[in-house]
């Protein structure tokens, strides 16, 4: 009633009849004032945003050396014909339809008739124009262009690149060839014999099993796929092949450098984490048990440096993890194993193999430095000079000494680079530049060391492309990720412009078997939120166990993955967890779980753990951990656990390629599993929720 008295007010005066047109037309009008009316809500600022790449077209120099290659999408699925398809217009038939309220509403107000006769005359003469002016409506509708929904990540990337046309004749299963017997067997061993390889495999065995032909430059690759994908089966099958291909062919172009070193390595495998590592070096063995190379994980147990002159090996010990040296590169090799085991493959963290390749302690005094900066001894960015007794300049006393190293790298002819978009990201890409430039000095053809701002410059212009000088490397460079950032993109363009760009159809996308759901705080206990979604999970367990149970037995509980922002929030939630008798594992950077030197911490979650926990108790929550409570220490390639089918992330995620790692350690290789997403949807906080849902719902499609 109110709506039609200030229609009336708006149409003016002798408006007694009001005509269907007249009051959808006056009804958009009114409801275009009331929004200008209200007053624009105040909306938090959003964070600035870590960009995908655009494109994973080759730019600048890049344009006519490197190459791009989209492995194709599966066909689109297609519905069946609907029945009445092909019918004229006026055979189909269609159900009665109920007027809706809006329709009820339109009808206009009509003077009572003076007799039955008018009056059934009138209200059919009114139903004929109503009904024609809805048709009307609709046919304008129709005949107006369809509006491009709008992308919310476009800004971020946009793969549209078309796809080489030699990517339609990829390999659709792992045979031999191009595979080794051997290769083969341990290969599906691993997989199953069933296995079929994925998009970004296929391109692999396509490209990267060609043998070099002399006088052809090393092999340089991106391979770039969504998470779960098996990215490592694609880098590790090719490198492994090569490596024992060049240990039997006596007349290989490439020479074997003695060293006097323990270890000489000839391939080496970079990863951020050392859990990741240990994965990785695991997987290989496993790939490489009857073809019989030798694989190694530069993660063993805590070993201290042996003392020179200056005390025992405990102090010497002490004094390193005082000054900060060793808190993050904990894992040695002994005395007794050096040169008692030829490596063909090794796999660390850049900063552990440069410390094996430098020795141990080699960046004492840097960190001893950055330190003291820290706890405020000195004042400025450069270190102050100690004055002595006499006046002079007097160098800092040495409190350590360096060891010996304990790598060579003259034989390394392969570097894979995983997750290349964190390892060439501010907090790595000094360890891992510093460590390529190393190999290539060592291989006789140094290359200059690329400055810290190269990953933040923006895309390269003509005028900009001809100033840098391209990298060239003395040995095959491959590099994998699941999320390509813009700097990323950029820097392969600038300096290595013919590298070839290997992508899966679905980069930047969760898997298609991972669904997503967002779920409200109640507005009291965050923490209680959790535990209560959690207990539903389980409670669905139990139902489903209830309908599927063939005999008595256990109920089999998911576990469950949740993500936080910071290292406080996780032990926070975990105490509380645990007080509610829920056993959980908290994880953050500094637990003194992850300096045992193995994955054991990680039993019960990962795939390729430990040995599975047997007994009593090992299905009750209260008495066995079924939650993995961490930061985004562990979002990075690990791969978990078929049993964790739900990943919680609680705190709002910081960018997109942090949510795409979060949420892709559930429904890898196939496996179905959901990721829960806790927001606020009232309130202060909810605008910003609710673009979150808009970008989640992007990169989910």
């Amino acid at each position: 009633m109110a709506s039609l008295l200030a229609l009336r007010q708006l149409l003016g005066p002798g408006s007694s009849e009001i005509t269907s047109s007249q009051f959808h037309t006056s009804s958009i009008v009114l409801a275009q004032l009331r929004r200008k009316s209200k007053k624009p809500s105040d909306k938090p600022s959003s964070p600035p945003r870590t960009r995908l790449a655009k494109s994973l077209q080759p730019t600048g120099k890049a344009k006519r050396l490197g190459k791009l290659e989209i492995a194709p999408s599966r066909p689109e699925f297609k519905r069946d014909a609907v029945p009445h398809e092909g019918l004229a217009p006026q055979q189909r038939q269609s159900p009665p339809r109920r007027r809706t309220t809006s329709e009820s509403r339109s009808v206009p107000k009509h003077r009572a008739p003076t007799d039955d006769a008018d009056a059934e005359a009138q209200v059919k003469n009114w139903a004929i124009k109503a009904h024609s002016e809805r048709v009307d409506r609709r046919k304008a509708v129709a005949r107006q262009p369809p509006v491009a929904q709008s992308n919310p990540l476009e800004e971020e990337f946009d793969l549209s690149a078309p796809a080489a046309s030699s990517s339609k004749d990829l390999p659709i299963q792992f045979s031999s060839p191009p595979l080794m017997p051997g290769l083969l067997q341990s290969l599906q061993e691993t997989l199953g014999k069933e296995a079929r390889p994925t998009a970004i495999q296929a391109s692999s065995m396509k490209h990267l099993f060609n043998e070099r032909v002399e006088g052809e430059k090393y092999k340089e690759f991106l391979l770039a796929s969504e998470t779960g994908s098996g990215k490592s089966i694609a880098y590790l099958l090719p490198v492994l092949q090569d490596l024992k291909l060049t240990e039997h062919n006596q007349s290989s172009t490439v020479a074997h450098h003695s060293s006097r070193k323990p270890l000489n390595p000839r391939a080496l495998v970079l990863a951020p984490t050392h859990e990741l590592s240990r994965q990785l070096a695991s997987f290989a063995k496993s790939l490489s048990h009857v073809i019989k190379l030798r694989v190694m994980c530069a993660s063993k147990a805590n070993t201290p440096s042996t003392a020179k002159s200056s005390g025992t090996a405990s102090k010497m010990k002490g004094k390193f993890e005082g000054a900060g040296v060793a808190s993050d590169a904990e894992f040695v090799i002994s005395k007794s194993s050096r040169g008692s085991r030829p490596v063909d493959l090794l796999v660390g963290t850049p900063m552990k193999l440069l410390e094996m390749e430098r020795g141990r302690g080699w960046n004492w005094e840097e960190r001893a430095r950055e330190r003291a900066m820290r706890i405020g001894k000195v004042k400025s960015e450069e270190h102050e000079d100690i004055k002595g007794e006499d006046g002079g300049n007097k160098e800092p006393p040495r409190e350590f000494w360096v060891d010996e190293p304990e790598m060579g790298l003259e034989n390394v002819q392969w570097v894979v680079v995983d997750e290349a978009d964190v390892l060439f990201d501010p907090d790595f890409q000094e360890s891992t530049r510093m460590l390529l430039a190393d190999i290539a000095a060592a291989r006789g053809s140094p290359v200059p060391v690329i400055p810290s701002s190269a990953l933040s410059s923006t895309p390269d212009s003509e005028a900009t492309a001809t100033s840098i000088q391209s990298i060239s490397y003395p040995f095959n460079f491959l590099l994998t990720s699941a999320t390509i950032p813009t700097s990323l993109a950029t820097y392969l363009s600038n300096y290595h412009p013919s590298l070839t760009r290997l992508a899966s159809p679905r980069l930047h996308h969760l898997p298609p078997t991972l669904r997503t759901e967002h779920t409200s705080w109640t507005g009291g206990n965050k923490n209680a939120d959790i535990e209560r979604r959690i207990r539903r999970v389980w409670a669905e367990d139990a139902l489903v166990h209830s309908k599927t149970a063939t005999g008595p037995g256990p109920i089999k509980l998911s576990k469950l993955l949740v993500f936080c922002n910071k290292r406080s929030k996780v032990e926070q939630l975990a105490a509380f967890l645990d007080d509610r008798g829920i056993k959980c594992v908290a994880l953050t950077g500094g637990a003194e779980a992850r300096k045992r030197g193995s994955n054991h911490h990680l039993d019960g979650f990962l795939k390729t753990g430990g040995p599975v926990p047997m007994g009593p108790g090992v299905c009750d929550p209260a008495q066995t951990p079924h939650v993995l409570v961490t930061t985004s220490l562990l979002s990075r390639g690990l791969d978990f656990s078929p049993m964790i089918k739900h990943v919680f992330i609680v705190d709002e995620p910081r960018n997109m390629i942090d949510f795409l790692h979060r949420a892709g350690r559930a429904g890898r290789a196939g496996e179905a599993g959901k990721v829960v997403v806790f927001g606020r949807t009232k309130g202060r906080g909810s605008g910003r929720t609710d673009e979150v849902k808009q970008r989640v719902r992007a990169v989910a499609g």
